[in-house]
């Protein structure tokens, strides 16, 4: 966390707007606990509620709005002030905000990769032919079926404990889920596998936490500055430049992963289509004077966009986008 010192004087009172997801709670209550530490007179409250991503349960996302429906009814609660801040997994925010919102703090990231979870196997290598594996998931979808198209991959979703509720009753084989979200639940002993960010490149920003709060609100966001991370927000901005850049919506399996190596941020992108028949993969890497610079990352996510723009990915974004009823307009001519 920013070791920046906490501007005085503190604030009397701070409410979270939160999914009411055992998942989502545990992310307001971090933040909540993180909160407390910095500010023990300050009453900090949690407003849970329920997205409408919480409630269409019998379709992907990609065909019932996207990921904006799980912080709309947040950014409601925030626009109207019942709530100050609202706790998003940042793989599950939009890359546009709508206008008056702003991402002000990303915490540290927990582990971005993908887990595999099953009762009876140990890796995706040892399911039979034919086994049902479940994934919410386009981007895990196409890596399934390009690396394993023996396997019946299939719609999963649902909460974290629903889907696991699913796998348990037998109704899949093996299920594919984010790494953060059972170890944040103390559910790793459920992880049969973690999968090697070169099988699986992570969406943008999976693992990472944000804050969203109304845009102007200055003194908040100072109140908020000590929980930001330097150097998990360059690369998650970075990975959100990716798909940013390219249009990247629930429509599109799309990856972007940029990890620290000595000072270093290397970033790799990767877009294909849901058959995982095509697959394009760019990667770059920037230093930045602080180990954390934000224009630094913003440029080098623009830059691996570009070199996936430039082996056609816009044709798949297009494509997948027309059938699902998304217009996306024209790529744009890539930057110098």
């Amino acid at each position: 966390m920013n070791s920046e010192t906490p501007p005085t004087p503190p604030p009397d009172t701070l409410v979270i707007a939160s999914r009411e997801s055992r998942l989502a709670m545990w992310q307001a209550e971090h933040v909540r606990f993180a909160l407390h530490k910095l500010y023990p007179s300050c009453d900090v409250r949690i407003l849970g509620m329920t997205t409408r991503g919480d409630q269409i349960l019998d379709r992907t996302l990609s065909k019932v709005g996207g990921k904006g429906l799980f912080v709309k009814e947040l950014e409601a609660a925030l626009a109207d002030g019942r709530a100050d801040l609202a706790v998003h997994s940042l793989k599950d925010v939009p890359m546009e905000l709508p206008d008056g919102f702003t991402l002000s703090t990303i915490l540290e990231r927990e582990d971005p990769r993908d887990a595999f979870v099953s009762p009876h196997y140990a890796s995706l290598s040892e399911l039979p032919e034919g086994s049902i594996v479940g994934t919410s998931s386009l981007r895990r979808e196409a890596m399934l079926r390009m690396q394993f198209p023996h396997l019946d991959v299939r719609p999963l979703r649902g909460n974290l404990d629903t889907r696991l509720g699913k796998l348990d009753r037998g109704d899949y084989a093996a299920i594919i889920l984010a790494a953060a979200g059972l170890k944040r639940l103390g559910l790793e002993s459920r992880i049969r596998a973690s999968l090697p960010v070169e099988i699986s490149l992570p969406a943008a920003g999976q693992g990472a936490l944000g804050i969203e709060i109304r845009s102007g609100r200055d003194e908040l966001a100072a109140w908020l500055a000590p929980l930001h991370h330097e150097a998990t927000a360059a690369a998650v901005e970075a990975e959100r430049m990716v798909s940013r850049s390219l249009g990247g919506s629930c429509e599109v399996p799309l990856a972007a992963y940029a990890d620290w190596r000595d000072g270093v941020l290397h970033l790799r992108g990767c877009v294909s289509t849901v058959d995982g028949t095509r697959v394009l993969r760019a990667e770059g890497s920037a230093t930045a004077a602080d180990g954390a610079d934000l224009q630094a990352a913003l440029d080098l996510g623009s830059r691996v966009s570009a070199e996936l723009e430039a082996q056609g990915a816009m044709d798949i974004v297009r494509e997948l986008s027309t059938a699902s009823g998304v217009r996306i307009p024209p790529a744009a001519s890539p930057a110098d």
